[in-house]
């Protein structure tokens, strides 16, 4: 059975694409250094700033963000998960999306966001995504990754979603990435839950980027990149500083603990 290092990375990305994109290929290169074959980057790894500077950059970004991923993965032979940058939508939006791009730079998959973060928290922070992003209209897409498994993708706030990732369990994905800017407030009390949440429910492993720290003064993520093992055991978890989480993903295990707990073949959907 297939088994293989997985690395979710965890960056401080500000408004500065070249220096986005410096921080991102050092951990990179790191993670290949160390054996990864699967390297995820969190959301917003190419621009972290206001949202006025990424639509008028918008198609600038986007651009160079794909640019930088075929690149990455053909310089460093990796399969590597850019997990959310803007692409201009149009009427003055533009969507999230997450790209996943194949050691020989093929675009393997993309996915647009679903689900926007609109919400009030207790802290006093407003977030309204929908003002300046278009939701995704396609479901999260599950595709294999030459040699490795089989990989489904999704963004974020979708995490909050569990139907979306019983589409990609019912799809055979092995793997759930779910890259994120985790705000601090709502992480420290929800983000490794819901993780943990998505993996044994779906008997698959999660490998999460993460955003970490001050972005600007009106913006703090919580960090903690994890990978996540099928039974809901965190494997390994970078902390706050910038880093990655680096753990084996071995679908052999996955297959064993949907043998011994196969609660996906015990689902009733048709009564729901």
């Amino acid at each position: 059975m297939t088994s293989f290092l997985a690395s979710a990375i965890q960056l401080n990305s500000s408004a500065d694409l070249s220096a986005n994109f410096a921080a991102a290929e050092e951990q990179i290169e790191l993670a290949v250094r160390r054996g990864a074959e699967l390297v995820g980057l969190p959301e917003n790894f190419a621009f972290m700033g206001e949202d006025s500077q990424r639509l008028e950059q918008a198609a600038q970004i986007a651009e160079q963000a794909q640019r930088f991923l075929i690149t990455m993965a053909r310089r460093y032979q990796v399969a590597l998960m850019g997990g959310g940058y803007p692409v201009p939508a149009g009427a003055g939006l533009t969507s999230n999306r997450a790209e996943l791009v194949g050691k020989d730079g093929q675009i393997l998959a993309t996915y647009d966001k679903i689900h926007l973060f609109d919400v009030d928290l207790p802290d006093g922070n407003t977030y309204q995504e929908s003002a300046t992003v278009q939701p995704g209209n396609s479901l999260p897409p599950v595709v294999d990754v030459p040699g490795l498994c089989r990989v489904g993708l999704s963004i974020c706030y979708d995490v909050r979603f569990p139907e979306l990732y019983r589409h990609l369990a019912a799809e055979g994905a092995d793997l759930l990435f779910i890259p994120a800017a985790f705000t601090a407030f709502t992480g420290k009390d929800h983000w490794n839950v819901l993780l943990q949440a998505r993996a044994i429910e779906n008997t698959a492993y999660v490998v999460a980027p993460a955003q970490t720290g001050q972005h600007g003064p009106r913006r703090q993520t919580h960090g903690h990149a994890l990978v996540i093992d099928p039974w809901g055991t965190v494997l390994s978890d970078a902390g706050t500083s910038v880093g990655q989480a680096v753990a084996p993903i071995d679908v052999g295990h996955r297959q064993r603990i949907q043998a011994q707990m196969p609660s996906l073949q015990h689902r009733k959907p048709a009564l729901f």
